[in-house]
């Protein structure tokens, strides 16, 4: 008997922005086909991060991504903390976390009125109710995705873009695609809904 399909969190992470865009009219900009999600290393204690993949200025000083053709505007990359030991409500509030980042225009660049160094606590106080109403219209299926437990599967870079620059020119490889990607195991340890520690974003 073949081995069962284990769940594929970074498509199901994908599957939940998604979601939000279409529940909650505050992401309605967003668009799940142009954010590439994929599972990294650690980063301090953060438990995801947002990359934006759009101009710098006026010069394009960021490498280029394209999965099937289609060019990535942000990757967000979810780090170890995402997948040890927390609820589904936690990796909701991770998700949204890094959305709210994204600017309004959702041109490749992050919302300049959004950055922990102007909201400080503010900002939890205002993403707070919009997970809140999520939560409360969140799909059975995308619970349960969110709530996996063992070994499940992500995308992850198998080739890392650089975010070094030199006089507004990418230094390294120009184009990252789908090649540069591959699906390997990740270990997710769940708890039971409403136990999950609180937990430090980015």
């Amino acid at each position: 008997m073949p081995a069962p399909r284990r769940p594929n969190i970074t498509r199901a992470v994908r599957s939940v922005v998604q979601d939000v865009s279409r529940k909650l009219p505050e992401f309605a900009h967003l668009k799940a086909s142009r954010i590439l999600v994929v599972a990294g290393e650690a980063r301090r204690a953060s438990w995801a991060t947002i990359r934006p993949l759009g101009p710098v200025g006026r010069a394009p000083a960021r490498p280029v991504v394209r999965v099937k053709g289609r060019q990535m505007l942000y990757v967000i990359t979810l780090r170890p903390r995402f997948f040890r030991v927390a609820g589904f409500e936690k990796r909701v509030e991770t998700i949204l976390h890094e959305l709210f980042h994204i600017s309004k225009r959702f041109d490749g660049t992050l919302h300049s009125g959004r950055r922990h160094s102007k909201l400080h606590a503010d900002f939890d106080k205002r993403l707070e109710p919009l997970v809140k109403r999520y939560l409360q219209q969140m799909a059975p299926e995308l619970r349960a995705a969110l709530s996996a437990h063992g070994l499940v599967i992500a995308r992850q870079w198998l080739e890392k873009p650089g975010s070094s620059a030199v006089r507004g020119r990418v230094v390294g490889r120009r184009v990252y695609t789908e090649k540069h990607l591959f699906l390997g195991p990740v270990q997710m340890l769940s708890r039971p809904p409403r136990a999950a520690a609180g937990i430090r974003l980015e």
